[in-house]
């Protein structure tokens, strides 16, 4: 059993093995299931995010009007132009959006780490896989080293925005995929480390505020930003860029970062964003109600 990133590290280099394969083999003796099994329980959630991308690229829209179609946008524009920050990036963009149009219009999505952060791994996922062809296990080996990574945040800070604010959900989601990325594309788990820190220590203090209070605005597009970290971050850690700060000294800013902040900045639709006036009209719209 590990507890934190520095002792998922070390199992995975002690052994000579994957960060997957670490996690893979906990999930194993915790749940007394079989390999087969438990893969065949990733799997599932797999097929559950493949189903939410390709409801997303047919075009969806919340019961609210907030949200929708973005997605659907960016594939147009890809298809258009040449998107200045890369195709492989705006893909991740698109899917990651995608995901969370799904969950707004109360579609099936898997929760990674949360619903409201729920388009950063698949986002990733289904767009590095066009580059790096990865195996059907491979793509599920990179849910287990997400979930190695985001069992680390849970147990040591939190991943969701009432608890931490944003950079408690996005922040954890996009640095999960961060490290996934840079296994699937040959890395090393200290470089997998890496990645995660650099993409959450540049999330962390990110409040936690949706307009009327619900998981659309600003969640959808701070998926695609989480994304788009994940990426660069990857592509930083695997370059051999280090951050100076320890992954889990990373994590444990966070969880004081997310006790400072106030409760109108961690879900409560009290501030940021959901507290201006444009915030303020579109709840009375929907709701029917001033604030």
């Amino acid at each position: 059993m590990f507890r934190t990133v520095a002792e998922l590290v070390e199992i995975a280099e002690k052994e000579n093995i994957l960060i997957s394969e670490v996690m893979i083999r906990q999930e194993m003796d915790v749940k007394e299931k079989t390999r087969d099994e438990v893969f065949e329980e990733m799997e599932k959630n797999l097929q559950v995010m493949e189903r939410a991308i390709d409801d997303a690229m047919q075009g969806v829209q919340s019961v609210t009007g907030l949200t929708g179609g973005d997605a659907v946008l960016v594939q147009k524009y890809m298809k258009e132009k040449t998107p200045l920050s890369g195709h492989l990036m705006m893909d991740a963009v698109s899917k990651a959006m995608g995901t969370n149009e799904v969950n707004a219009a109360m579609g099936i999505i898997c929760a990674t780490p949360t619903a409201g952060s729920a388009g950063c791994v698949p986002g990733t996922l289904f767009a590095v896989k066009e580059q790096l062809n990865p195996t059907r296990e491979q793509m599920i080996r990179y849910l287990f080293t997400a979930g190695a990574f985001g069992f680390v945040v849970a147990n040591n800070a939190f991943i969701s925005g009432a608890a931490g604010g944003c950079q408690a959900e996005v922040g954890s989601a996009g640095a999960m995929s961060a490290a996934a990325i840079v296994e699937m594309a040959g890395g090393t788990p200290q470089q997998s480390s890496e990645a995660f820190a650099i993409t959450l220590k540049n999330m962390l203090g990110l409040v936690c505020d949706p307009v009327a209070g619900l998981v659309e605005v600003p969640c959808v597009k701070r998926n695609a930003a989480g994304s788009s970290l994940a990426i660069v971050s990857a592509d930083l850690a695997l370059a051999g860029v280090t951050s100076r700060i320890p992954c889990d000294e990373v994590i444990g800013a966070m969880y004081r970062i997310g006790q400072q902040m106030p409760t109108s900045l961690r879900e409560t639709g009290e501030g940021g964003l959901a507290d201006t006036p444009t915030g303020r009209l579109l709840k009375e719209k929907i709701f029917g109600m001033t604030m």
